[in-house]
């Protein structure tokens, strides 16, 4: 069965499972090179734990420095010509006032620091901006990534016939717009390869557990109980 998705406007109440949400965020930057580029655009979108949106999400162009702007290659020139975004720079605000701009839209619904991981596409470019231009954004964010990326990687290896019908992506190259695909892919990986719920029953899992565990690491660790019902707290890692 198709799982409906919607978009919810409402900040979150006290019962809702905050930390089941993702934060997703995208940035467009002058290129790729973390000591001489910056970021021109930062969108970010928050979905609960069904993946649906809450509320309208946020989009803030930035301008960059000239020494950025001068830095930028002629592929990115081209790329941001074409979407448009470019043409937006010299009205852009600064980094800083699109940093409190997102943190304002997040802390809606994510109103505690470090509860909450950080989702994209290759999310692991963005976030090392984030942290160097961002830090207060990047630090509210748990220190987990959930990286749409390394799905479609695996699902590529494992599940060739899924990887091949996955949704088109239009690649404007607009962070909002990023944002929102990688949402439907995630979307469409969660339906077409991770087992429907409520998924195996225990006594099947801890058979699967058994089945894995200690095989490269030699550990004899005995499978969690089938009958356990209360997860462990979480640990680094």
């Amino acid at each position: 069965m198709a799982t409906a998705y919607g978009v919810t406007r409402r900040p979150v109440g006290k019962l809702t499972l905050v930390n089941d949400y993702l934060v997703w965020i995208d940035c467009e930057m002058t290129g790729l090179d973390l000591e001489a580029d910056g970021l021109v655009e930062v969108a970010a979108l928050v979905t609960d734990g069904e993946l649906n949106v809450l509320g309208e999400g946020i989009e803030v162009v930035i301008k960059p420095s000239n020494e950025q702007l001068a830095n930028m290659g002629e592929f990115v020139t081209e790329m941001h010509t074409k979407s448009g975004l470019l043409d937006l720079l010299d009205d852009g605000v600064t980094v800083e006032e699109a940093e409190q701009q997102v943190l304002a839209y997040i802390k809606q619904f994510v109103p505690t620091a470090r509860k909450v991981p950080l989702a994209g596409n290759t999310i692991g470019t963005d976030r090392a901006f984030l942290a160097k231009y961002m830090p207060e954004l990047e630090q509210w964010l748990h220190y987990r990534n959930v990286d749409v990326s390394s799905i479609k990687e695996l699902a590529k290896r494992w599940y060739s016939k899924v990887h091949s019908k996955a949704p088109a992506k239009g690649g404007n190259h607009r962070a909002l717009a990023d944002i929102q695909e990688s949402i439907e892919e995630l979307r469409y990986y969660r339906e077409a390869v991770f087992a429907p719920s409520p998924g195996p029953t225990a006594e099947e899992l801890r058979e699967v557990a058994l089945k894995h565990a200690g095989t490269l690491t030699g550990s004899t660790e005995p499978a969690p109980d089938a009958e356990a019902t209360t997860e462990a707290p979480a640990t680094e890692g």
